[in-house]
């Protein structure tokens, strides 16, 4: 009886943590999926809560629109912010964005040696 009971809490162990090892980002390979996931993320991030109290919390009057260029590398980081069009011209804000833009890593991943850059049109 005293054998089985290590070999029962391993298996309840394993059965607990199986779902988080086993979870892996999904591998997208076609440009247009890319494009797709990277915008409805981006528009996840820009109307969080989280997002919203930070920008508010410093840059209260921004409105505006930006358009904004963001590659993406093979394991989901953010690898270049570019600013290609914007209404905003408070730099401020702009370098605020890029930082947090950077900072973001998405929830898939790339096949080896892929990169992607994908144009995002944000509206405050």
């Amino acid at each position: 009886m005293k054998k089985r009971q290590p070999l029962f809490f391993i298996v309840i162990l394993f059965l607990l943590f199986s779902p988080t090892v086993f979870s892996q980002k999904k591998v997208l390979t076609d440009e247009e999926e890319v494009s797709e996931m990277v915008i409805k993320e981006m528009d996840e991030v820009f109307h969080s809560e989280s997002f919203l109290k930070r920008k508010n919390k410093k840059f209260t009057e921004i409105s505006g629109t930006m358009t904004i260029d963001v590659g993406v590398v093979q394991n989901g980081k953010v690898s270049t912010f570019f600013k290609v069009d914007s209404d905003i011209t408070n730099a401020d804000f702009i370098n605020f964005m890029s930082d947090y833009i950077l900072d973001h890593k998405f929830y898939f991943k790339l096949q080896k040696q892929q990169r992607y850059k994908v144009r995002y049109t944000i509206t405050f």
